[in-house]
């Protein structure tokens, strides 16, 4: 907790320094009502009091209640504020931790995860915040406070206060012991249902293709029921709390008025005594019930106190478990780190050098010993068995990973080298799964920096290269048609295209195609390769692809086998002199096919 509190702002913290001044002023002007009520109660008391007076002392208490109240006002606002701005440096830096997290680390954190801590876990904080600067510092102020002033007036009423304060500390600690490790398991369990609703929202086709809503329905409600027993749990345990406070402060109350009547009944009135001593001890009694009248206040103001730390204990284990989760996000190390070279030797060129590779846990390398180059403006494709190591290479390529072992040079350097807008600059990337935002097709064409400054006439020329015009056009506003998040208002190959034409738009140097032309038709793949060949002249690409038909005019052909290269060479090479390849062809391709008469 006090980790992630150490990030706050200068100013900040200067405002909170001033909450500390304007709680202790607030604090000084609520204890010193029970003054002025004792001395309008002996005033009461007293036969000979001037109205004035009554007044007065009545005009002093008012003026100690709205300086409060002002007080209470400001520091409340003070506080919002400081909350809030924290809560949003939080949420920026957990987010830009997150953008900044390569593939392998985003996975140790599921989607879900990253949501809860994003969203709920630092509304946690915030709340603690907020209710800490008001609460937090005026309780323990107030409790020391009040004690002070009490001290010495009367054991017997401080043995009373302490009783009450006893108690209320043992109730708490027993309630905190209980509902501490719940308080870890709700945050997790929130998890679990956003990661079940996310599932279900994405995977909707799935689920009802598979008449599985019962399935899952009944998957959520056992995360669900779970979250709520926990939550029950912990809102009963602490709302059991509440009546115990209530309870001892009415308690306290009559104790301190039964001891107080005691008190001043053991004060005795010489009935038989000069008149100065009957006027002593009556101004005794007067006095004393002055004190039992600010005792109680005073006695009140602590159990208010405790109270008020109570509504602190109640969200500060919470909040401890979600300033842990936090952290855990933005202390994690990141292992795609960036370079800082700007600066390179040629242009559209990629090589790999006796590269090898493993994900995080797993048990052996995925790729083994991969090396071969790609030239500028040449077409290298990759073909191979599932889980062969296909889309590995692409991921090492545009730098989703770094590599095991090996390096990986872009244009001449090692791509580790570079800073990450001078890399991706040179990069349009596809991955197999096409991504959309929700925008309009313009929008998703000219995503990102680049994008700022294209034309329409860019935007149209990027979509006709990806065989996209015709669909759009259809469209009923065209260009500015709406598409909805993950572009699930469109088909499988539309995406496919649109995301295309994003890369395509950007005129990279080098275009990555992972498996990015697997929802389309065989002649729109063919269109769409010979326009990218004929209209993106100089541009360097590297094709993953299941079809042979995809990649059989490629420059280069690399076929991979259980992540080791079978084979590389042309189409009628690998014919003739690889077996994996000659598999996968005979797989796909009739005789006439493979002759080249199709």
């Amino acid at each position: 907790m006090f980790h992630i509190l150490r990030n706050m702002k200068v100013k900040d913290r200067w405002l909170a320094l001033l909450c500390l001044v304007l709680v202790c002023g607030q604090v000084f002007f609520d204890l010193r009502l029970p003054d002025y009520t004792a001395e309008i109660t002996v005033l009461i008391s007293s036969e000979v009091t001037k109205l004035s007076e009554y007044f007065i002392a009545g005009g002093k208490m008012l003026g100690c209640a709205l300086c409060s109240a002002l007080f209470t006002v400001v520091v409340g606002y003070i506080s919002a504020m400081i909350a809030a701005n924290f809560s949003s440096d939080v949420r920026g830096k957990l987010f830009n931790k997150v953008t900044s997290m390569g593939s392998g680390d985003i996975k140790k954190f599921s989607t879900a995860s990253l949501i809860t801590r994003t969203t709920n876990d630092i509304t946690q904080i915030q709340m603690i915040i907020a209710m800490g600067l008001q609460m937090m510092l005026r309780a323990p102020i107030m409790a020391i406070w009040a004690i002070i002033k009490i001290i010495g007036k009367s054991w017997q009423l401080s043995t009373v206060v302490a009783s009450a304060v006893v108690i209320v500390v043992g109730s708490l600690i027993v309630l905190l012991v209980i509902m501490i490790p719940k308080f870890r398991i709700v945050q997790k369990q929130i998890d679990d249902v956003n990661r079940m609703t996310d599932e279900n929202l994405t995977g909707i086709r799935i689920v009802r293709s598979f008449n599985a809503e019962k399935y899952q329905e009944d998957k959520f409600e056992t995360a669900n029921q779970n979250l709520m027993r926990t939550q029950l749990f912990t809102g009963r345990g602490m709302a059991f709390l509440t009546p115990i406070m209530m309870l001892v402060q009415s308690c306290v109350s009559v104790a301190i008025y039964y001891v107080g009547a005691w008190l001043i009944n053991d004060i005795d009135i010489p009935l038989n005594g000069t008149m100065a001593e009957i006027m002593t001890a009556i101004s005794d009694r007067s006095t004393m019930l002055g004190d039992v009248v600010s005792f109680s206040s005073y006695a009140l103001y602590v159990i208010m106190s405790f109270v008020m730390l109570l509504m602190i204990f109640m969200l500060l284990p919470r909040a401890q478990v979600s300033a842990k989760r936090i952290n855990e996000v933005i202390d994690s190390d990141i292992t795609v780190k960036e370079g800082t070279e700007t600066d390179y030797n040629e242009t559209g060129s990629i090589v790999f050098q006796d590269v090898s590779f493993r994900y995080p846990d797993a048990a052996e390398d995925c790729l083994k010993h991969i090396s071969f180059s790609a030239k500028k403006g040449e077409t290298v494709a990759f073909i191979g068995a599932t889980g062969s190591g296909k889309s590995t290479i692409s991921a090492l390529a545009a730098r989703l990973y770094d590599t095991t072992e090996g390096t990986v040079l872009l244009d001449g350097k090692d791509i580790t080298s570079y800073n990450f807008e001078t890399l991706y600059s040179k990069i349009g990337y596809m991955p197999q799964k096409a991504t959309l935002f929700a925008n309009t097709v313009k929008g998703n064409v000219t995503f990102g920096k680049y994008g700022q400054s294209m034309t329409d006439e860019d935007v149209d020329k990027a979509l006709d290269i990806a065989q996209a015009t015709e669909f759009v056009q259809a469209m009923e506003n065209g260009k500015e048609s709406w598409i909805a998040q993950s572009g699930s208002n469109i088909s499988g190959g539309q995406k496919q295209r649109l995301s295309i034409a994003r890369a395509v738009a950007r005129k990279p140097e080098i275009l990555i195609f992972d498996d990015s032309f697997s929802a389309l038709d065989y002649k729109t793949d063919s269109v769409l390769r010979q326009r990218i060949q004929k209209d993106l002249k100089g541009t360097t690409c590297l094709i993953v692809a299941q079809r042979i038909g995809t990649i059989r005019n490629a420059d280069k052909i690399i076929v991979l086998d259980d992540g080791v290269i079978a084979g590389i060479g042309t189409h009628d090479d690998l014919m003739k002199n690889c077996s994996v390849y000659q598999q996968i062809a005979l797989s796909q391709l009739s005789a006439d096919e493979l002759a080249g008469n199709a």
